[in-house]
């Protein structure tokens, strides 16, 4: 039997794993775009490069990455994923989260919300580790909470029992091509489900509606009708009350008892780079959204502080997925004060802001000048609205150099 193992990453590691304890005679070969990669075993062979998904020809199973588009490979049969195998080999009930925005979120307030009812909860997916690493752990009375990117559900033939669709926006268009096959992929977290099921959904949002409408199951919608106690939460933000309100609706069968929802949501922290709180320093807090890269997650970390006076760090790579002059006037109508700018985006920001604003050619210079005109009281706001790699590794490099610069400040 020969396999191909498409993209060596975290998940091709994880499925070279799995997939050769369960083949053990198979012959395995490695197809990665990059020139080198690490951690290859012994005996199994590579193709690298540019040109190396070209190259995957007469394989009987091709197992694709999720960063890896379909498109891309050149067998067309025998295509197969760790999503794949996951959901045809687990046996527990699957909480499937997706959506733009908010599905780390939403997928760890479920678990801490079944963890505090007593319920032996698994989170996997583009959060926690590899699904396929704790396959193996899971039984049937546990519970699964599998965070579903994209690229994950591109090629999805099966639905988690309940799906939970959350606000969608336009991203990963480089990779989608157009924003109708970015939802057309997001709509497999429905669309195979049965009559048994249940699908909650964004009711504000078209995409969050039309894919909960292609479901045979149950809907419910959310905002602004799931009830609960918002003051237990712990964290800033609109966004984080109906980041909750869907959490509570996907649990709705399994949990009713407030109390294991009132200390589930008690429990939440913001995750690392999204709205975390780094330091407060002379009465001004400091905020880590380096998670953000598009306008949208921009703009409700903007309106996550309405009572407060907001200098704003923002500015990345720019991919072209922005309406600029929309950002400008999103900043120029909330309670940011002043605003420094760094990155590709800097100057189309700039362009049509008529608040206070400057351009710094590095993020030392963003977080030195905005303690420098900070009073208490205000929040120092690092949310980039782009993404990081024309100056930074990562948005984790990019928040980690964030923190590090935020709390060297006297």
């Amino acid at each position: 039997m020969k396999i191909a193992i498409v993209g060596f990453a975290r998940e091709g590691k994880s499925n070279l794993e799995y997939f050769g304890c369960k083949f053990p005679e198979a012959d395995f070969t490695i197809f990665d775009e990059r020139s080198e990669i690490g951690d290859v075993p012994v005996g199994v062979d590579t193709v690298l490069g540019a040109d190396a998904f070209d190259k995957i020809q007469d394989f009987d199973l091709v197992l694709r990455s999720a960063g890896v588009a379909p498109y891309k490979i050149a067998q067309k049969t025998g295509i197969w994923s760790s999503t794949r195998e996951f959901f045809a080999e687990c046996p527990a009930l699957i909480i499937g989260v997706t959506g733009t925005k908010g599905k780390g979120t939403t997928c760890t307030m479920i678990r801490d919300i079944l963890r505090a009812d007593g319920k032996n909860a698994f989170l996997v997916g583009n959060i926690g580790v590899p699904a396929l690493d704790q396959l193996p752990n899971i039984k049937k009375d546990d519970i699964v909470v599998f965070e579903l990117s994209s690229f994950q559900l591109w090629d999805l033939e099966q639905s988690p029992s309940v799906a939970a669709v959350l606000r969608i926006e336009a991203d990963h268009l480089d990779v989608h091509g157009d924003f109708a096959n970015y939802v057309d992929a997001k709509a497999n977290i429905a669309k195979h489900q049965s009559a048994n099921d249940k699908v909650v959904y964004y009711e504000n949002n078209a995409e969050s509606r039309q894919i909960a409408e292609l479901s045979p199951g149950r809907k419910i919608a959310y905002p602004g009708n799931i009830e609960f106690d918002t003051s237990v939460l712990q964290v800033p933000g609109m966004h984080y009350v109906e980041d909750a309100e869907a959490a509570i609706a996907a649990v709705s069968d399994i949990i009713d008892d407030t109390d294991s929802i009132a200390k589930g949501l008690g429990a939440f922290r913001a995750m690392p780079h999204r709205l975390e709180l780094v330091r407060e320093l002379n009465g001004v807090k400091y905020y880590d959204d380096n998670f953000s890269a598009s306008f949208p997650s921009l703009d409700v970390a903007v309106r996550a502080f309405p009572n407060n006076d907001i200098i704003l760090i923002a500015g990345g790579k720019d991919r072209g997925l922005n309406n600029y002059r929309d950002i400008a006037n999103a900043i120029n109508n909330s309670t940011v004060k002043q605003i420094f700018l760094i990155g590709e985006t800097a100057p189309k920001i700039a362009e049509d802001l008529y608040i206070e604003h400057k351009i710094c050619s590095e993020l030392a210079e963003a977080v030195i000048n905005a303690h420098a005109i900070s009073r208490s009281g205000d929040i120092v706001l690092m949310s980039p609205g782009a993404p990081s790699f024309d100056m930074f590794e990562s948005f984790e490099d990019r928040g980690k150099k964030f923190q590090e610069l935020v709390r060297s400040l006297k």
